[in-house]
């Protein structure tokens, strides 16, 4: 008669095993890369901050660049994922654009190491990144979600069609990322912090009125 087998050894609780460490793995391996960048950050502290061990994180990750990778693509990945939840098809066009680009805004101001993950990978040109198997789904997703507003906000000639999903992207991107990567140069220079809690209401519906007021700026 075969011996019974321990919780801790049945398959599906070493897969929740693996998982969690793989998880715990990332959480940290996504501050020490956020914070030190890809040459500076080490793998000893990565180990040294989680309860593995350098042999195991190169075990599941296969060593430090594949593992800033992975960091990469889940973080990545989060976005993408809270973005494919705007319920597009329900919500009226105008509303399903601030929608997202509200989104976007609470996300960036939310993961400030992303940002960071994402000026370090332009300092290095996005070798690391044009690299990743998962790269079209890391884009993917946004664009659908904007294209389906942008078709339905046409259809009812309510928005220009001079401009692509990437455009609108472009613009929602580019004021989130500057208002938070750009936060400390900003105020040094300006005097005005950009993610006190009195300026964000303002700067949130502003992203909204910006991109809507530019979308439905139809002519006759």
């Amino acid at each position: 008669m075969a011996a019974p087998t321990s919780d801790r050894n049945r398959p599906d609780t070493r897969q929740r095993d693996a998982d969690r460490t793989r998880a715990e793995i990332l959480d940290v391996a996504t501050e020490e890369f956020a914070d030190k960048g890809y040459t500076g950050a080490r793998v000893d502290e990565i180990a040294a901050r989680t309860s593995t061990t350098k042999r195991m994180i190169y075990y599941y990750f296969g060593g430090k660049e594949q593992l800033y990778l992975a960091v990469l693509e889940h973080a990545y990945a989060v976005i993408r994922g809270l973005e494919s939840e705007v319920d597009v098809e329900h919500l009226d066009p105008v509303e399903a654009l601030r929608r997202l680009a509200e989104l976007t805004f609470d996300h960036h101001e939310a993961h400030p190491a992303f940002l960071r993950l994402v000026s370090i990978e332009n300092i290095h040109r996005a070798e690391h990144l044009t690299r990743s198997a998962l790269l079209p789904r890391l884009a993917d997703p946004a664009l659908e979600v904007l294209g389906r507003i942008l078709e339905r906000g046409r259809a009812e000639h309510r928005f220009r069609t001079d401009v692509d999903a990437l455009d609108v992207h472009v613009v929602i991107s580019s004021f989130c990322v500057f208002r938070t990567a750009n936060r400390h140069t900003f105020q040094a220079i300006f005097g005005r912090d950009m993610l006190a809690p009195e300026h964000r209401e303002h700067y949130r519906r502003m992203l909204g009125d910006l991109v809507v007021d530019y979308l439905t700026n139809v002519e006759d």
